[in-house]
Formats: C-alpha cells, sequence, structure tokens
C-alpha cells in the first residue's frame, strides 16, 4: 500500500480514525494506519497528522456540521494553513469523508450518548375501588400503576410495573420537578 497516492491515503486515515473512535472497531489502531497508508513518514510526524485529522473530525462530528458550516469550517482551516490548518487536499479528503460518514458518525455519536438501559415505553392508569360485593363502600384511596418498558439495543424490552398511591406520586412529582429546576439552573448558566 505504500504506492497508494497521498489523496487515497488521507481518505484512509480519515475513514480509519472514525472507525476507531466512532464504530468502536479496534481492530483498526494508530500503528496499523502508519503501517498501511504512511509508512515512509516517521513515528512523530504521523502522529502530528493522525492528531491534526482526529482533531478535526471532532470538530466536524461535535457540531454535526452541515455542508455551508462545513465548507466555511474547511476555508478557514485553509487559510491557517502554515499554523495547524489543512491544504486544499486534505479539505477536499474532509469534506468528502464528511460528506459520506455524517449520518453514520451522528448515529454512532447518539448511541454512545444514551443510557442504558432505555425508556423504550411508559403506559399507566388510576384504579378506584368502588364497591365490594355487598354494596359496601370501599375504603381505600385511588392507585396509580405504572408500567416501565425497558431495554437495551438490540435485546428484548424488560416491563416494570410499579404502583403508587397518592403520598407516592406526589413525591415523584416533586422530585420530577426538582430535576427540572436543576436542569433550568444549569441550562442558564451556560
Amino acid at each position: 500500500m505504500a504506492d497508494v497516492e497521498p489523496t487515497k491515503s488521507l481518505s484512509g486515515l480519515l475513514n480509519g480514525i472514525a472507525q476507531n473512535v466512532y464504530y468502536n472497531n479496534t481492530d483498526i489502531t494508530e500503528q496499523l494506519l502508519k503501517d498501511e497508508l504512511y509508512p515512509e513518514l516517521s513515528q512523530d510526524e504521523f502522529k502530528a497528522v493522525h492528531e491534526k485529522m482526529k482533531g478535526l473530525i471532532k470538530s466536524i462530528a461535535t457540531a454535526d456540521m452541515d455542508h455551508a458550516q462545513l465548507e466555511a469550517f474547511l476555508t478557514a482551516q485553509t487559510k491557517r494553513q502554515g499554523s495547524g490548518g489543512v491544504n486544499g487536499e486534505q479539505a477536499t479528503a474532509l469534506s468528502r469523508f464528511w460528506k459520506s460518514q455524517r449520518l453514520r458518525v451522528r448515529e454512532s455519536l447518539l448511541a454512545q450518548s444514551r443510557w442504558e438501559p432505555g425508556l423504550r415505553g411508559l403506559s399507566w392508569r388510576v384504579d378506584l375501588h368502588t364497591a365490594d360485593s355487598r354494596g359496601d363502600a370501599a375504603h381505600s384511596c385511588p392507585v396509580a400503576l405504572m408500567e416501565l418498558e425497558l431495554g437495551r439495543a438490540g435485546q428484548d424490552s424488560e416491563f416494570i410495573c410499579l404502583e403508587f398511591d397518592e403520598t407516592k406520586v406526589n413525591q415523584v412529582l416533586k422530585k420530577m420537578s426538582d430535576i427540572q429546576e436543576s436542569i433550568d439552573r444549569i441550562v442558564h448558566r451556560t
């Protein structure tokens, strides 16, 4: 592979970084990429190129750049070519890479950010006791029943049934309100 033209080597490097970082392919290592794509570079030279491309991909992926944002970003990067920017060939390779991999990288980032198991569904109802078979009015409070459907990616769901009296429902609502207030404080601070 030493004869591979520079554009193909760079494209292979970008795809290799994506395989390792976003698609959890541990077979694609930094050393493998160097040996297969850039055997002529010293370890330090390759590490510099690898880290630069990895950082650029991370910036592009974190912002989930659309085509216009990507072009503006790459134009800015080519203008700072001497100080860590990219040349035209690298910008073209990054643009091609992102056009072909954007959706897949985005899905990977979303999957990595999800808590497992995830909540797949929720159903609830309130049961009221009206009277027993002798016609006596029941002396119990209403009961809220909640069924949670939980699951991990690629696995069948698990179901959990919870029963709440009025006091427990109010406690849950209070906790949810506290959580919302905490989120609002954090969001308004940033």
